[in-house]
């Protein structure tokens, strides 16, 4: 059973920055899409924030966009989002998610991890 471990997650001031990270517990055959969602405080939903396929493509969402930076490291299994210039807006619970092929048996899964609380505070 894969896991996904986020971490970095903290307390930053406004215009700071911070680098999550996703981890995978063991190895992927493939990706087809890993992403970066959030859950902001008092709202059900989750939003999108960037996403990254399996050939590289990125996208964000528009509140992001040129301010925070979506990547990975297949060797390490593990994918980032680096984010700066941060706003108030900004602070939510920070989700990583993985639409993985999987082994034992091959197969193509979703996968979610715990959360990291980002807060942007003065």
């Amino acid at each position: 059973q894969v896991h996904l471990v986020e971490s970095g997650g903290g307390l930053v001031q406004p215009g700071g920055s911070l680098r999550l990270s996703c981890a995978a517990s063991e190895s992927i055959l493939s990706i087809v899409t890993m992403a970066w969602y959030r859950q902001a405080p008092g709202k059900q939903q989750r939003e999108l924030v960037a996403i990254i396929t399996g050939g590289g493509i990125t996208n964000y969402a528009d509140s992001v966009k040129g301010r925070f930076t979506i990547s990975r490291d297949n060797a390490k299994n593990t994918m980032y989002l680096q984010m700066n210039s941060l706003k108030l807006e900004d602070t939510a619970v920070y989700y990583c998610h993985g639409d993985l092929w999987v082994t034992s048996p091959p197969r193509r899964s979703d996968y979610w991890g715990q959360g990291t609380q980002v807060t942007v505070s003065s």
